[in-house]
């Protein structure tokens, strides 16, 4: 469990870094910064975009560091751990208020391309320490408790220091973001000197040597890339996942980037007030050690259906409370909204990312390869891209609807199109993701099916031996008939 634990700790980079971004920097941006809706949000699409492809590089990078000395010497994986570590320290530099447009988009765009840098290697650890389903899940609720831990913590902590130091200066931001650097920068540290990688070995390296991308001049390694990168599609319980998981966390990054206009513009309270209604993630600590079990029991399918269910219902609570003015114990009937909406959001964050270990297995039991590197890559530039989108979209629909950057109110033209994001942008990307995981079928017990059959052909069993329900399995799970999988040499 300390283990996990050690692991787990780098989500504060992802969990804690991205939910400050997605809740307070456009807010920041227009409100300390002098700069526009559009302005801010191209900052941070612009960022997204570099970060995306930065992403895919670091993919097929990591995948290949073992050929180099450093990769040899500290590991494939380890490494980028390794040199992220004091390099977290730079997230102080995006909160310093009074700086110019190219001020903030410089740093923000640095930071964005060194979390990815680190973040895409960190994402294969599990599927390098262990092949088993339940170490696996364990590993992965261990950094979904601590990325709720940390989802509380960003969002609790910057209400208190606008309740000491006032909602209407940049200090709380600072003090802020120099306090979350530190944790990110020894948070990264520990989980270079816990965990592990496993040993490249002889009949991995055949495999990954195969790889078009480490053949001919630059532009055909390039071409390479790409085809490797566009072949992970090719797995159909991989092309589901993304689905369900660039819906559902692009719509909850849209939730939190309006939700602070909607609590101080649509409702007229604090920002204060705001921050605590996003602070009843703490209830996503409980979420995480519940999710874990029903993981194993369940599986995915039913996580996804609770969670999506529950976010729905809540916008709409969101959406009436605004529509219908009401404000006889607003704050208590947004409290319970609130609660029951941060129970979903969790379980929304928990199980895509506890799915994906097992993604690989689909993988190298069509390709003979471990590409979780590759696999981790496409995930982030994919949902980079449309958070990118998502982002600016914001910022242009929030000017285009009259908002006035360092106002203390907005127009009721303004006021519905936030409450309008909330509701349609959140709730519509939920809705999507919800309709795809209803037809996903990957759970424990589909899984053991997959790594047993793997076993068996790498033992040198004949694939004319397969029991049928195992080709069935193999099939509706990946896409590819049975007959295509596990190549010949």
């Amino acid at each position: 469990m300390w283990r996990g634990i050690g692991y787990g700790i780098v989500d504060f980079v992802g969990g804690g870094s991205m939910t400050i971004i997605g809740a307070w920097m456009l807010f920041f941006y227009t409100s300390y910064c002098n700069l526009t809706a559009v302005q801010g949000a191209s900052i941070i699409g612009a960022a997204r975009v570099a970060d995306a492809i930065c992403s895919l590089l670091m993919g097929s990078l990591t995948d290949n560091f073992y050929k180099t000395k450093l990769g040899q010497r500290f590991g494939r994986r380890h490494f980028f751990l390794l040199i992220g570590s004091p390099l977290m320290l730079l997230y102080i530099t995006l909160w310093i208020a009074g700086m110019n447009y190219w001020y903030y988009f410089a740093t923000y765009m640095i930071f964005e391309v060194i979390s990815s840098a680190m973040m895409i290697p960190y994402e294969t650890l599990p599927n390098e320490m262990t092949d088993d389903y339940n170490q696996r899940t364990k590993l992965s609720s261990a950094r979904m408790f601590i990325s709720a831990g940390a989802t509380f913590l960003a969002t609790f902590i910057p209400g208190q220091l606008f309740a000491i130091m006032g909602q209407h200066s940049p200090i709380p931001f600072l003090v802020n973001g120099t306090l979350f650097a530190i944790i990110f920068a020894i948070g990264v540290y520990v989980c270079y000197s816990v965990t592990w990688e496993k040993p490249v070995t002889k009949e991995m390296r055949v495999e990954l040597e195969k790889d078009s991308v480490n053949e001919g001049s630059l532009l055909k390694r390039f071409w390479g890339l790409l085809c490797d990168y566009g072949s992970t599609l090719k797995i159909k319980s991989f092309r589901k996942h993304l689905l369900i998981y660039l819906f559902s966390f692009t719509g909850k990054d849209t939730f939190n980037t309006v939700f602070a206009y909607f609590c101080i513009y649509c409702l007229g309270l604090s920002a204060t007030v705001a921050a605590n209604m996003l602070s009843l993630s703490l209830v996503g600590l409980l979420v995480t050690i519940v999710a874990g079990f029903g993981m194993v029991k369940f599986g995915p399918k039913f996580l996804y259906e609770v969670g999506y269910g529950l976010m729905l219902l809540m916008l709409v609570g969101y959406y009436l409370v605004f529509r219908l003015h009401v404000t006889n114990h607003v704050i208590l009937i947004l409290f319970f909204i609130s609660l029951v909406y941060q129970i979903g959001r969790a379980t929304l964050e928990f199980t895509p990312w506890n799915v994906f270990p097992f993604i690989p297995d689909l993988d190298e039991i069509v390709t003979k390869r471990r590409r979780a590197g590759v696999f981790a890559a496409v995930m982030s530039f994919t949902r980079k891209s449309t958070v990118a989108v998502a982002t600016v979209a914001v910022g242009f629909i929030l000017d285009s609807n009259g908002f006035a950057k360092n106002a203390a109110t907005q127009s009721v033209q303004t006021q519905h199109a936030i409450a309008a994001i909330l509701l349609f942008g959140t709730g519509g990307l939920i809705l999507l993701a919800l309709l795809e995981a209803l037809t996903f079928k990957l759970n424990k017990q589909t899984h053991q099916i997959i790594i047993q059959e793997t076993l068996r052909l790498r033992k040198g069993g004949s694939k004319k031996d397969v029991d049928p329900e195992v080709a069935k399995t193999v099939h509706e799970l990946t896409g590819v008939p049975y007959d295509k999988v596990w190549p010949d040499d």
